[in-house]
């Protein structure tokens, strides 16, 4: 597999290996060892499937006790997918990064625990797989409304679907501190 960064350091766009013939193809979307190897996290602990319709946004969540690192893949369709730096005290605090996302292009995300997510679909439908180094807690979750001017995400949707939870999200600027997470350098 490949390992690219992304625009903000410890986002990653994984480029897994593809076997393939005239029958089709067979790719390892995990294997412990060789992502934690890569530095690519915990254990998954938990798989979400997510579909969607065009013009859905989903995001931007985050949990706060229990950070969830996701690895994030399209198996059908194609979204654009964004992980948010929100961890106070980060040299790239509120910065965002966007990758596009499809079943052509067979990529995949990693996005650590301690940032916020969220994608929007791109084609008519899109089925959204990703594992999670956390369990969910919904007593935990955040999140930061999508369209905070402050980030200034380009979001390739000019009028997205979204739920009405996160119509309701606050702007990044506007969450105390203390509900968000620590930034803590690497040595």
């Amino acid at each position: 597999m490949k390992v690219i960064p992304a625009s903000v350091p410890e986002v990653r766009i994984v480029e897994p290996d593809l076997f393939g013939d005239n029958r089709g193809f067979l790719m390892e979307i995990y294997q412990e060892e060789r992502y934690r190897g890569a530095g690519l996290g915990a254990p998954v602990v938990q798989v979400n499937h997510s579909h969607s319709i065009r013009g859905t946004l989903r995001g931007l969540h985050y949990q706060l006790r229990r950070p969830q690192g996701k690895l994030i893949q399209v198996v059908r369709g194609t979204i654009f997918d964004v992980a948010v730096d929100i961890r106070r005290g980060s040299p790239t605090f509120g910065l965002w990064t966007g990758v596009e996302l499809s079943e052509e292009n067979r990529r995949q995300l990693f996005i650590p625990g301690d940032f916020a997510h969220g994608f929007c679909v791109l084609s008519d439908r899109a089925d959204v797989i990703y594992g999670c180094t956390e369990l969910y807690d919904p007593q935990d979750e955040g999140g930061i409304l999508w369209s905070d001017a402050g980030l200034r995400i380009h979001w390739p949707l000019a009028d997205p679907i979204i739920s009405p939870k996160d119509g309701r999200l606050p702007c990044l600027s506007e969450i105390p501190l203390e509900r968000l997470p620590l930034y803590e350098a690497k040595s």
